[in-house]
């Protein structure tokens, strides 16, 4: 069974590491004292020991530890060992090409499928998706597929940005990307705003947070969709 939180973003503006999400963290993790973190997206280029610290300094507020995946000469007994997973935003291009690497995308999935609690955020929540293709991220590596863990029946765009009145910005908005995505591919999106998550666990992908998330399908117009939203209804 599923128990995963699935967030657009760590940190809010104004705020700390994690801080929006504790309550939910103290409840996906409630059976596990130490959680295995995946830090290769290394957000800003940061060492994996410097990104492992950051989560561990998070979580100590809710009484757990942190040890980072890195550390282990085996990362897929690590896996098996471990009874919660945390994958941290960065780079999705670099996130998706380490797991590769470690040959750890399809044994992290069985894992959630079967219950591991999970917590992605950024990058470690577009993994979530069907494919990576609806990241924001600069491919500054190759991974050898774009095809992720497929938990939920859709793509992710973390950080969804509407487009600001005004703005003297000339450059695409976030929803005229996702419309090219839909000219090549059929896939469904949604865009989460910051400070939204989605819970999702087997028969539930439910919407959390005070914003509405919006919804892209092909040959269709967006939609929003506001809080307490099942979204496992919407893509069967």
């Amino acid at each position: 069974m599923k128990n995963c939180v699935i967030a657009s973003t760590s940190t809010l503006f104004g705020g700390s590491y994690l801080d929006y999400l504790l309550n939910a963290l103290s409840e996906l993790y409630k059976d596990t004292d130490e959680i295995l973190f995946i830090p290769y997206a290394r957000p800003s280029g940061i060492s994996h020991d410097e990104y492992t610290a950051k989560a561990s300094e998070a979580f100590q507020q809710i009484d757990k530890q942190v040890v980072g995946i890195h550390t282990f000469s085996d990362p897929l007994d690590a896996l098996k060992k471990t009874t919660g997973v945390f994958t941290g935003g960065g780079n999705t291009f670099l996130l998706v090409s380490q797991l590769y690497k470690h040959a750890m995308m399809q044994p992290l999935r069985m894992a959630i499928l079967n219950g591991l609690p999970y917590l992605g955020t950024s990058a470690g929540s577009n993994i979530c998706g069907l494919t990576m293709q609806t990241t924001n991220d600069m491919p500054i590596v190759y991974p050898p597929s774009f095809k992720t863990l497929g938990i939920v029946p859709f793509n992710i765009n973390p950080h969804y940005l509407d487009p600001i009145s005004n703005s003297e910005h000339m450059g695409e908005t976030r929803e005229t990307r996702i419309n090219e995505f839909h000219t090549q591919n059929t896939v469904p999106v949604v865009g989460l705003r910051e400070g939204s998550w989605l819970r999702a666990t087997n028969h539930e992908i439910i919407l959390k947070g005070d914003l509405s998330a919006r919804v892209f399908e092909q040959n269709k117009s967006a939609i929003e969709l506001g809080p307490g939203t099942n979204f496992a209804r919407l893509f069967v």
